[in-house]
């Protein structure tokens, strides 16, 4: 009886203690389940991505700025600091004499004024010498051609005056002696011509000295003193009208800067205003701003030759030549095809503020459109090359840890970090030389796996077999 009870009591027991261990049981199932999800890597990802080979577009992407090709320059001719007064805006469309832009013309009126007195002066002098010279060249003639010939006709008609007179005596003291030896007259008679004699001839000898001094050293010393003037003058000349012409020049080009600081427009156009390369300095093209001799002050573009310019990236640049297709998107229009006309050879100085970064300028030519504006920003994908059939893996997939490319493969045995060996693809995706194979799948979300990666030292190609296993699928 007692053993009949106590059967009845541990069947119940036994049935609770079962129910509990199972559900104890269960509860434990779960628990693991969920942990085995949260706690392996192998588990968090959601999206992979099978490999495979497909033809392949190779391109650069970028955004460049619309200019033409022709430009107008409106060039700065007045010297010095100028101050603009008034400018038309960017983008206005003038008429042939129409206003451009002014610039202050407050000093330069004040050198007109000045240039203009020194010019007075000195052409005022200039005259005076003008004049001096003329005078001097007269007395030179008048010494030459009257004083000169009157002097020396004069003492010629006086030394023959003397001559005759002498030979005049010498006939009288013939006489006088002839009349002394027949007694008609005295001896102090004869004394008288003969010192009469004597006289004129020390009187001859003078006046035939005087004559050879006229010719031979009056003549000379009288000329170089009236040339030597007549040098004075034309150098003082020369020199009072060189001052002049200058004085007068620079008074013309004084007047001819006040035209220039009123800008008139060319011709029929856009007008826009320079954009200074960001490299650069230059003022900018505002009222109440400063510009130079030589800037370019505005642009008057052919907006029927247009072409876009953009900076490529000293990486990529190897990659560009002239003659590559390229598709230009502006905004607003359907994309047009064009292409590469022009690759510098020279790089931009790097920009204050970039860093390092080193950039080539590349020209794109674009066939002939209407209602084109310089300064609008166009994006460029220049068609660098085609290729057939080419493994690739999405950049998504793929992490870059000191200079190494790695991706995360899922198989059978469970996640594997795989080293890759690329060459550049497109904007979504690289060429894979080695490191996964065609129809293997790779996480999409690989940033989960980088808490502690294998890092290798080197690139090399592996096969999935070699690579380290970080989790395992369903364990």
């Amino acid at each position: 009886m007692a053993g009949s009870n106590k059967s009845r009591f541990v069947k119940p027991v036994l049935f609770l203690l079962v129910i509990g261990a199972l559900g104890f049981g269960i509860y434990q199932g779960v628990g693991l389940a969920l942990n085995s999800q949260s706690a392996g890597p192998e588990r968090k990802h959601s999206l992979t991505h099978i490999v495979q080979r497909r033809p392949l577009t190779l391109s650069l992407k970028d955004q460049g700025t619309l200019e033409s090709t022709e430009n107008n320059e409106i060039i700065c001719q007045v010297r010095g600091a100028n101050i603009i007064t008034s400018v038309v805006g960017n983008g206005t469309y003038v008429k042939k004499g129409d206003v451009l832009l002014t610039l202050d013309s407050l000093f330069i009126d004040e050198q007109i004024s000045e240039r203009s007195k020194y010019a007075h002066w000195s052409r005022s002098g200039a005259e005076h010498w003008r004049t001096t010279v003329k005078s001097r060249e007269l007395a030179v003639a008048e010494y030459l051609e009257g004083r000169y010939v009157t002097e020396l006709l004069q003492k010629e008609l006086e030394l023959i005056v003397k001559e005759s007179d002498l030979l005049a005596f010498n006939e009288f003291l013939t006489f006088n002696v002839r009349q002394f030896e027949k007694g008609y007259v005295s001896a102090d008679e004869v004394d008288l011509w003969r010192r009469r004699i004597d006289i004129h001839k020390v009187d001859l000898d003078v006046m035939s000295n005087d004559l050879s001094i006229l010719k031979e050293h009056t003549k000379k010393s009288e000329m170089a003193r009236l040339e030597g003037e007549l040098k004075v003058a034309k150098a003082q000349f020369e020199a009072s009208d060189e001052r002049a012409e200058a004085d007068a020049s620079r008074r013309d080009r004084a007047l001819e800067e006040k035209e220039f600081c009123t800008v008139l427009a060319p011709r029929d156009g856009l007008v826009i205003h320079p954009r200074a390369a960001s490299w650069k300095w230059a003022p900018d093209i505002v009222e109440g701003g400063t510009v130079y001799k030589e800037q370019v002050l505005l642009l008057m573009p052919n907006l029927a030759k247009m072409q876009v310019k953009l900076g490529v990236v000293e990486a990529m640049i190897k990659n560009i030549n002239v003659g590559m297709g390229v598709i230009v998107t502006l905004p607003g229009r359907t994309p047009i095809e064009a292409e590469v006309s022009e690759v510098a050879d020279i790089a931009r100085p790097p920009i204050i503020g970039s860093g390092d970064v080193v950039r080539y300028d590349v020209i794109v030519a674009l066939p002939t459109l209407k209602n084109l504006k310089p300064g609008t920003s166009a994006k460029i994908e220049i068609m660098i090359n085609h290729v057939d059939e080419v493994l690739t893996v999405p950049l998504a997939a793929t992490i870059e840890i000191e200079d190494n490319i790695y991706c995360w493969v899922e198989t059978e045995m469970g996640v594997e970090q795989r080293l890759l060996k690329t060459k550049p693809g497109d904007d979504v995706s690289l060429i894979v030389e080695s490191g996964v194979r065609l129809g293997e799948k790779v996480i999409m979300n690989p940033l989960i796996y980088t808490e502690a990666p294998k890092v290798e030292s080197e690139i090399e190609e592996k096969e999935p077999s070699e690579t380290s296993v970080l989790g395992m699928a369903g364990a």
